[in-house]
This record gives C-alpha cells, sequence and structure tokens, in this order.
C-alpha cells in the first residue's frame, strides 16, 4: 500500500456532534427515480445504503413544495407519504453506518407549467426567461418566462422551507443541506442577472442575500446549527445563471452565513459538471478563510486532487457526484487505488434498476 492510504482523506471527522467515517461526501445527484407524487421508493433506499460507506450523503435534491418542482420523478419533502419513503432511506443508511442529509430545493425559473399545479407559471425573483429546455415527461420544451414573486409571497417560501426542515427530522434525516446554487430560486435571487428587483429583495448585495439568509435563519430554528449547510456555485454559469461582479457578492454571503453559525458550506469549484477553471479572476480559496464551519470542496476532484486537497488543506471534505453513481464502493476503491467503473448516461434520469443498483463492488468491500 502506498503511503497516500494513511491521509486523513480516509480518517473519521467531527462535523459538529456528527462523526463521518471519512471525509469523503456524496454530492446530490438527481437520478430521477421517485414514484408517483414524488415519493422515494424502496429502490432508492437500496441505492443509498449501496453508498453509505461515504462520510456523509447529501441526498438528491428534493423540492420543498409542488411550486418548487423543476423536473419529473424528483423527489419532494412536503407531505407525509413522502416523509414516510425517505424514512425508509434513511434507515437504510443508517443500518449500513453511514450519515445523511436531505438537500432541500426550489427551482424557481427552471420550471415549465406542465411540471406546475394548475399549469401555473413557474416563480422567480423577476420575470426574466431562462435560455434553455425541460423535459416535461412527453418532450423537450422551451423554458417560459416566470412569473415574478409578489413581497406578500416571499414568507410562504421561507415557510415552505421550515416546514421541509421538519419532515426532514421526521424522516431520520441527519440535517439538512439549502440549495442556493444552480441557478435555482434562492441562486436567482443572489444574482443581479435574473433578480431585477426594486424592493427590499432586491438591487444591493445586502438585498439579494436577504431570502437566503432569512430561510437559512428559518431551517436553523428548526435544527441545531452544526447540522445545517449551504450549497453555493459562485463561479458556475448553471441553468443560464451568472452576475456582473460575484466576488463581492459570495465574500459577503459566505460571511453572513458564517456569522450565523451553519454547520457547513458546499461549494461547486467552477462550473457544474465541467471544468474547474473559468478564467475569472475570482479565486474561490478566498472564501474558505471567510467561513468558520466545515468547508465542503465539490466539482471534478479525483483521487489525486482530493489527497491533494486535504494535505494543503484547502477544504475539510471533498464531494463526489458521478463517480458514486458507477462506483457505491466509491471510498473503498479510491482507499485502495483501485480502477474506478464508467458510468452509463443513458440511465442517469429516470429507469429500473439498471444502472442504478446494479453496479460491481469491488470484491470484499459490499
Amino acid at each position: 500500500m502506498s503511503d497516500d492510504t494513511h491521509s486523513d482523506l480516509f480518517q473519521p471527522y467531527q462535523l459538529g456532534s456528527l462523526t463521518l467515517a471519512n471525509r469523503i461526501v456524496m454530492a446530490p445527484l438527481t437520478r430521477s427515480r421517485a414514484a408517483a407524487g414524488d415519493v422515494p421508493t424502496p429502490l432508492m433506499a437500496t441505492y443509498y445504503a449501496q453508498r453509505a460507506g461515504a462520510g456523509l450523503i447529501i441526498s438528491e435534491a428534493s423540492q420543498i413544495s409542488p411550486q418548487g418542482k423543476g423536473y419529473i420523478q424528483t423527489p419532494g419533502i412536503y407531505n407525509e407519504a413522502q416523509v414516510a419513503g425517505w424514512r425508509q432511506v434513511t434507515a437504510a443508511v443508517h443500518a449500513k453506518g453511514g450519515k445523511i442529509v436531505i438537500q432541500l430545493w426550489h427551482v424557481g425559473r427552471i420550471s415549465h407549467p406542465e411540471l406546475q399545479e394548475g399549469g401555473a407559471l413557474p416563480v422567480a425573483p423577476s420575470a426574466v426567461k431562462a435560455q434553455g429546455q425541460v423535459f416535461t415527461g412527453r418532450e423537450m420544451v422551451d423554458m417560459v418566462t416566470p412569473r415574478a414573486l409578489e413581497l406578500s409571497e416571499l414568507p410562504g417560501i421561507i415557510d415552505d422551507y421550515r416546514h421541509a426542515a421538519e419532515n426532514a427530522q421526521a424522516a431520520g434525516f441527519d440535517g439538512v443541506e439549502i440549495h442556493s446554487a444552480n441557478g435555482y430560486l434562492l441562486d436567482q435571487f443572489l444574482r443581479d442577472q435574473t433578480n431585477r428587483r426594486t424592493d427590499a429583495y432586491g438591487g444591493s448585495i445586502e438585498n439579494r442575500a436577504r431570502l437566503l439568509l432569512e430561510v437559512t435563519e428559518a431551517v436553523l430554528g428548526v435544527w441545531p446549527q452544526d447540522r445545517v449547510g449551504v450549497r453555493l456555485a459562485p463561479l458556475s454559469p448553471a441553468n443560464d445563471i451568472a452576475d456582473s461582479n460575484p466576488e463581492p457578492l459570495f465574500t459577503q454571503v459566505v460571511r453572513e452565513l458564517s456569522a450565523r453559525g451553519i454547520g457547513f458550506l458546499h461549494v461547486v469549484e467552477g462550473v457544474t459538471g465541467g471544468p474547474r477553471e473559468t478564467g475569472s479572476s475570482f479565486k474561490l480559496d478566498t472564501l474558505r478563510p471567510l467561513f468558520r464551519g466545515t468547508y465542503i470542496a465539490n466539482n471534478g476532484y479525483t483521487r489525486a486532487l482530493a489527497l491533494a486537497a486535504r494535505a494543503a488543506n484547502t477544504a475539510d471534505l471533498i464531494a463526489f457526484g458521478r463517480p458514486f453513481i458507477a462506483n457505491p464502493d466509491l471510498v473503498e476503491r479510491l482507499r485502495r487505488n483501485a480502477p474506478l467503473t464508467e458510468p452509463d448516461q443513458a440511465t442517469f434520469y429516470g429507469g429500473d434498476q439498471h444502472g442504478y443498483t446494479d453496479y460491481p463492488f469491488l470484491e470484499g468491500s459490499a
């Protein structure tokens, strides 16, 4: 065995009151396997339990309300049937000694009337259409121009996050991650490209960050601080998102989140699912010193990059996404420096157990 097997990447880590078996995180991965009513299934419980060797699993994004939905067959966390479905998942992960938090999600404008109750328009901070398409279950269609949320509606959105956080406790999760990345609703409020508001939630950085911080405070009213995290993607253009000056924006957001004492910050470094380098003059390594909790680094990490990040202490935990799809025993494979199985992209979204729970384990690691 090489000396790097002794890296603390593979050693336990204390995330507040949670003891993680190692510093490797399974990143949120939308797989679109939920049943009718966006209810998690026993197959999903098998899938997550297979990957319980991760120090921490962050679940696939789960909508906090029917309005928060933008993709077919994604799970929700807003009603009793969904809570019961998720309870099977968390029980299966805990039976394998794993830890799992749920990612709370509202897609905002990244939706379509066919995915909304009553054929309603998707909502957003402002009526700014996203470039791109969405799958309605029948076909790919262009995004529509969303409806700008009324000021009077925002307390209801915050309440939806609070209710989802309460449901996450009832479902047996170990914590929650607030999704404020990749061009979804909270990210849309942060960015001046998508937020053209002139009220208390638009204009200045303080105003654009207001909804995320109020959501965070609502969730902190439900969960202990060390069980709450936020995901950000400061430089990613995912879902047609952009900001004219991201450095002061995200510097301020991270400072404000740190001041509220959340347990972890999960940062997509670079382009979501794409290159780590963006050509931006904003260097994301300036964010970690501003945050006093656990910093999770994400995007394009390999074994070598992860070991280097821990050796240089540039991140506390390292998140892997796609490698976990085809390698349920990814931690053991990284520990042994074993070959990784390549995933079948045709089975990423939707379908049955094929390309989901039928990937092989290393001998002796299941």
